[in-house]
């Protein structure tokens, strides 16, 4: 590769195996992160991602001492641990973050146990490390489809449900009065979100999966009102942060005479708080400018 672009792309990078697979995991994470983000920013539960994303440690830990991929390992616990999350805990916020709270204390005693039996059991710190911040680099080509198909599950179901569940948000008592099962809603949503989590786990780890869930999504509904035209634009800064950082990532290689190169995951998160900042400002100075008169602002629809 020459010229302008060979300053800036590493060479082997669109060769590399390894980049093709991270690439095609990057962009399943936005997919699902971005309208996940978004309905999580707006029902207030920011706090369930960031347990689920934690507990996704006892998980992945769990799966490395057995021998099977981390993935596996995410999606089972996130999901065993939403379910309990809602048996658990009510619908009123306060009650919905105490029963967090309690699930979480909990798994991440178990992970705590599980990382040192990795640690002695198998002799290796690496796998911590992994399970902790991710290494996309490393994830093998046959985990792709897996990837493929939770991603395609939690967009089918959203898809459905999608316009009740904001119903269910936004306005709990006319959901119900229109005959929303709040219930239903709540246990689809959390399924949806672990699923998610789970992804978001694999690309830059457990303890930062928050990150690229809450991070886009919150700084979409800085700058637009409308939750349609936010889901889109949190998958796209979403599918930026995450393609972007793995650029950056595969050319820190050559940044140092070590030639060890930098993880994916601080690409991926200081792209992701870049872009919240960035989005705050736009979005301060769009509500500084005066709106045309007789034109008030849109209701919060899934339309547009």
């Amino acid at each position: 590769m020459t010229g302008g672009l060979g300053a800036i792309i590493a060479g082997g990078f669109f060769s590399s195996d390894a980049v093709h697979i991270a690439l095609a995991v990057g962009a399943c994470v936005a997919l699902v992160s971005g309208p996940l983000g978004v309905f999580t920013v707006i029902r207030g539960q920011s706090f369930a991602g960031e347990a689920l994303g934690d507990i996704g440690t006892t998980g992945g830990s769990g799966a490395f001492l057995v021998g099977v991929g981390p993935l596996w390992g995410f999606l089972v616990i996130n999901v065993a641990a939403s379910a309990l999350m809602e048996l658990v805990g009510i619908q009123r916020r306060r009650g919905r973050d105490l029963a967090t709270g309690v699930v979480l204390g909990a798994g991440l005693g178990l992970a705590a146990l599980l990382l040192y039996l990795d640690s002695t059991v198998h002799d290796t710190t690496g796998a911590a490390v992994t399970i902790l911040f991710g290494s996309l680099f490393t994830v093998q080509a046959s985990t792709l489809p897996l990837a493929l198909a939770l991603a395609a599950i939690v967009v089918a179901l959203l898809a459905v449900i999608a316009r009740p569940l904001l119903l269910a948000s936004t306005s709990p008592e006319l959901a119900a009065a229109r005959g929303v099962p709040i219930a239903l809603m709540g246990y689809a949503y959390l399924l949806a979100l672990s699923l998610s989590v789970a992804l978001c786990a694999l690309t830059i780890g457990s303890i930062l999966s928050t990150a690229l869930l809450i991070g886009p999504a919150a700084a979409a509904l800085r700058i637009v009102r409308r939750p349609g035209r936010a889901i889109a634009t949190a998958v796209g800064l979403g599918l930026a942060a995450t393609w972007i950082g793995v650029l950056l990532a595969y050319d820190s290689y050559d940044w140092s005479a070590h030639h060890t190169g930098w993880p994916v995951s601080f690409f991926v998160v200081a792209l992701v708080f870049v872009s919240y900042l960035v989005c705050g400002a736009l979005g301060a100075h769009g509500r500084r400018a005066p709106a045309p008169a007789g034109d008030p602002a849109p209701p919060a629809t899934l339309g547009g």
